[in-house]
């Protein structure tokens, strides 16, 4: 041996080759500062070792590395930059040390190398990658960008053109992918792949790969004439800024990093890297971006703990079809769980099948499908007019017309036509899970499982806890959740649940602005452009559906008559009155027509301001700020309360189910990253400006103690 750590070991292989293998304690190996410790001491031992003539990096895990590990670092980019800047300078000597030696390394790649893991093997003269590869540089999807020399050497590798867009988009590479630009020299199967990357390093010690040559050309200058450079980087910037904005600065840092270090050798190019990476690790958007994902593992934590409660779900049924039932069957179908699809009517379970064929058929069309699986999936979906096939199934989905009589009676139905043990849940959006229950005998197999809609595209599923619910019943649905793809959410029964309970108050403060004269069009700009959610409050209650927003309201209002009851009409009961449902029926606050593609368009309807005009008076200006304010406020207050009250557990589970659920802007990190990067006591003392518009605006106690201590939500 000539090397060993805890995470790294060295050892000789036939005719001087050596073996670095990297194999840290637990299921993955990630890139954190005690690996890249062992790696310089790896390399000193290797370089002081002259028997070794070249080197193949490897992994002793199912992934080569899977990434940085971002926790550690989190708390390195807490620092100054005066302490980050000769740290991050520091660790990138320790690959260009791997770049520098004195003979051909190869770097052989199975499943994951992201992020710092890719910058590894790059740092390395070949790459050979197995089929279960998946490549690439994610950093721009936590707001940062390559830090340990991925601008620097991936440009040089495979051509600005294709590094630009591998790392502003952040995608994962498949192997295929990778070897077509360059990224890598060969795809082989696993069991193969170590003996093919000793087959390369032998090729390149006999002279027949050049490896001297590959390595010159990663530590030049990009041989980039002006013209085409000056062309390359200003489509970039265009295409970029169209996608990311203005909230997400990293994709854009990542081009203006790539233009400035073109003209550089290594050291300089790294530098510019270096400077750029530590502005971005200090910014809020870094610091949201990386809150989410830390939140998504902590809830995937969650749901892997829950599997161990679960029963095993191999069978599942929807009851009701149409558009969300067939949403929910493809889901499952697609996913590997076979579903038997009921309805009582014909027509319905023809629309729910057409609904998963759709999809699937816009999958083959956008080449992610093929038809051979289109038929498979439409295979694991039984559509039935009766009970016989829902008998033995694990775990049945109500998902009838949202109607309490209704589902209740629905429910009491499916009880005795399925297995005593079988799990009974319901997708209901406002209906409380315990007044449900008691439509059946056995209430601890019952619990609520909200999905959101469109099905296929909304990561989000609630399961609601009742109070009979088991815990059996709430880790099998979990699991169930987390097979079909889904980010389970785990929150008690109220009016709304979670997501609609604080949708609610932000539709309220909407109708309130709409009510002192305001321009929904004019708020909808503010709160897309300005705050960043992908559409402003008219335009969502225009998709959600007018009639379905009005009937929720309702149940909101009943639910929580202090804070969300109603002394007068409002601009949705305007519209409803008007039988203007929104998208469904082509006119809500705005008009709709379909586009050349068949998709909707919307477009100011002087009808809609006739109306609210003729019951609010005329149109006045508010200031973005006040728009701002006014709509946030309310739902803010409301998401602390369910934190308080127990609804949602913590404060990651309630800004993953903002985000994933109503596409609360990423780049703020969720409510309570929100306002803790305001800091609790300016939030306190804005809400406080806007207190006489009612209970809506008034924090709680505890808010008020948490600013008055200078306390946060998140601990760091």
């Amino acid at each position: 041996m000539i090397y060993q750590s805890p995470t790294i070991q060295v050892e000789l292989l036939e005719d001087n080759i050596a073996r670095l293998c990297f194999n840290a304690p637990g299921s993955v190996n990630k890139l954190d500062r005690e690996t890249i410790g062992s790696l310089d001491a790896a390399l000193d031992a290797i370089q002081q070792d002259s028997n070794i003539q070249a080197l193949v990096l490897t992994s002793a895990k199912g992934a080569f590395i899977v990434g940085a590990d971002i926790t550690e670092f989190l708390g390195l980019f807490a620092q100054e930059e005066s302490v980050l800047l000769p740290w991050i300078a520091e660790a990138n000597v320790v690959f260009n040390k791997l770049e520098d030696l004195p003979f051909p390394t190869i770097s052989a790649i199975n499943g994951f190398a992201l992020g710092g893991g890719f910058e590894t093997v790059l740092a390395t003269d070949f790459r050979i990658a197995d089929t279960t590869a998946r490549l690439g540089l994610p950093e721009t999807k936590l707001g940062l960008i390559p830090g340990f020399g991925g601008t620097v050497r991936l440009p040089r590798l495979i051509g600005t053109d294709n590094a630009l867009e591998w790392i502003t988009s952040g995608k994962e590479q498949r192997p295929e992918a990778a070897l077509k630009v360059g990224a890598i020299d060969a795809v082989v199967e696993p069991q193969n792949l170590q003996v093919s990357a000793i087959k390369m390093l032998k090729e390149a010690l006999a002279e027949k790969l050049d490896w001297q040559s590959r390595r010159a050309r990663k530590q030049a200058a990009l041989p980039l004439p002006k013209l085409e450079a000056m062309m390359s980087f200003a489509t970039a910037k265009g295409m970029v800024f169209k996608i990311a904005g203005k909230h997400y600065p990293a994709p854009m840092a990542a081009i203006d990093v790539i233009e400035q270090a073109a003209k550089c050798a290594r050291a300089d190019a790294l530098v510019v890297e270096h400077q750029a990476f530590i502005k971005l690790a200090k910014t809020d958007v870094a610091k949201s971006l990386i809150g989410i994902f830390l939140n998504d593992q902590l809830v995937k934590g969650k749901a892997k703990k829950a599997g161990k409660l679960a029963k095993d779900v191999e069978t599942a049924a929807v009851l009701g079809a149409g558009i969300m039932g067939g949403g929910i069957a493809y889901q499952s179908a697609s996913k590997g769980t076979p579903i038997v699809m009921k309805d009582i009517a014909q027509p319905a379970l023809d629309l729910g099948l057409g609904e998963a064929s759709k999809l699937l058929s816009a999958q083959i069309k956008r080449g992610r499908s093929t038809p051979e699986k289109m038929a498979k999936v439409l295979n694991n979906i039984t559509a039935t007019l009766d009970y016989a096939p829902v008998k033995g199934v694990d775990v049945v989905v109500e998902a009838v017309v949202e109607h309490p009589k209704v589902k209740s009676m629905v429910l009491a139905e499916v009880e005795q036509n399925v297995s005593d043990d079988a799990i009974i849940t319901s997708n209901t959006s406002t209906i409380s899970i315990n007044l449900l229950a008691k439509s059946l005998n056995k209430p601890e197999r019952f619990c609520g499982m909200h999905f959101f809609n469109p099905v296929h595209k909304m990561p989000l599923v609630e399961v609601i806890r009742g109070e009979n619910s088991s815990e059996e019943t709430i880790a099998s649905v979990v699991a169930y959740a987390s097979k079909m793809g889904k980010t389970p959410i785990v929150v008690n029964d109220c009016p709304g649940f979670f997501v609609n309970r604080v949708l609610f108050p932000y539709f309220a403060g909407f109708s309130g602005l709409l009510a002192d004269g305001a321009d929904f069009a004019a708020i909808d700009k503010v709160m897309e452009k300005q705050f960043g959610w992908p559409m402003g409050p008219a335009y969502l209650l225009d998709v959600v559906g007018i009639d379905t927003g009005h009937h929720a309201q309702a149940v909101m209002a009943e639910g929580f008559p202090d804070r969300m009851g109603k002394s007068g009409k409002d601009a949705i009961d305007i519209m409803f009155d008007s039988e203007r449902f929104g998208q469904k029926n082509n006119k809500g606050f705005y008009a709709y027509s379909l586009d050349r593609r068949g998709k909707p368009k919307k477009d100011i309807d002087q009808t809609s301001y006739e109306l609210l005009g003729a019951e609010f008076g005329e149109l006045k200006a508010f200031e973005s700020d006040e728009i701002i304010a006014r709509t946030m406020i309310p739902m803010i207050i409301e998401t602390v309360r369910c934190l308080e009250e127990g609804i949602v557990a913590t404060p990651a589970e309630a800004d993953m189910g903002l985000v994933f659920g109503l596409g609360f802007p990423p780049f703020r990190g969720g409510v309570f990253r929100y306002i803790d990067t305001m800091g609790i006591a300016n939030f306190v003392a804005l809400a406080d400006r806007y207190a006489h518009l009612g209970g809506l605006y008034q924090v709680t106690d505890a808010m008020r103690e948490l600013a008055a201590n200078n306390g946060s939500y998140y601990q760091s």
